[in-house]
């Protein structure tokens, strides 16, 4: 090979290296066609270029969870989120199903673009997560064994009682508002949902379980049981002086700003619409669970420290 062929091959060989390394840079900018990767895109510009947002949720009726029956996610938030999410150009929404207490981790982690799950503002979920504003605003209440034998009507009333055992799902509220309440955390019992809860309430492995109103009224919809009974009255908890009222709302990542913006957008025109009474009504949600005037920037900025 003489001198001047080996020159050629070499200037060759170079063109090629080039190109390859221009297409690898060239790639995940999406500058090479629709067929290119769009992961590094903002959350609002991808779902909408795929149609569809995965949600993560937890299988908690009747603010979120699969129905066989239908084999469908539904529930107040799936059910909301299909709507507005449709008027952001995305016509599908994909469930993940996730403990509740791994929804915020699953969530800053990629697993999912939103939270559907009916989750509480709350200041200290308000400093991992964004919040829309709330689509409901609930009080509580206690499943209990028939004839409720330890007369647990309140939070205090657990306080109160030297033996009485709480039962709370991981990650909820109900376990700040227990701990707020200095209930002592031996007679506090962590179950990983509320199915869980009403077993665990039918078995005595627990004196009571705290939920939403509608929680709890749900599981009582759902089982043919005698052996349990929402305790009424029910009397919910004052924190720092002021009666506890959950407001539930969608939970995205901090950076997602011009997504959360369009959908409180979305959701001022659209919360307490007829189009919205009737879509809820099927799992129990009523004018009197209507969020009013709270907003997420003022549940966030609240004095209750959970």
């Amino acid at each position: 090979m003489n001198t001047a062929t080996a020159l050629q091959r070499l200037r060759g060989a170079g063109f090629w290296i080039l190109l390859l390394l221009l297409a690898v840079w060239l790639a995940p900018r999406g500058w090479l066609g629709a067929g290119a990767d769009s992961s590094d895109l903002p959350t609002l510009e991808r779902i909408r270029e795929r149609g569809v947002v995965r949600v993560g949720y937890a299988n908690e009726a009747p603010f979120a969870y699969f129905d066989s029956t239908t084999d469908r996610l539904t529930g107040e938030a799936p059910e909301i989120a299909r709507v507005v999410f449709s008027m952001l150009g995305v016509p599908r929404i994909e469930g993940v199903l996730t403990e509740f207490g791994s929804l915020i981790p699953g969530l800053q982690a990629g697993r999912f673009d939103v939270i559907a799950a009916g989750m509480y503002i709350t200041p200290a979920r308000c400093l991992e997560v964004t919040f829309s504003n709330p689509t409901y605003g609930i009080g509580e209440a206690f499943l209990v064994r028939e004839s409720n034998p330890l007369g647990l009507h309140s939070y205090a009333d657990v306080v109160e009682h030297p033996t009485a055992r709480l039962g709370v799902v991981s990650g909820a509220i109900q376990l700040r508002y227990a701990r707020a309440l200095d209930i002592d955390e031996s007679r506090l019992v962590i179950v990983p949902d509320p199915p869980s809860a009403l077993a665990a309430v039918e078995a005595g492995r627990i004196d009571a379980y705290a939920g939403t109103a509608l929680t709890v009224q749900d599981l009582l919809g759902r089982t043919s049981s005698t052996r349990v009974e929402r305790a009424e009255p029910f009397t919910d908890p004052v924190i720092d002086g002021q009666t506890v009222r959950g407001y539930g709302a969608f939970a995205l990542r901090h950076e997602d700003v011009a997504l959360s913006e369009l959908l409180n957008e979305q959701l001022a025109g659209f919360v307490g619409s007829r189009q919205h009474l009737e879509l809820v009504a099927p799992f129990g949600f009523t004018e009197a669970e209507l969020p009013g005037d709270a907003t997420a920037s003022a549940l966030c900025a609240a004095a209750v420290d959970e």
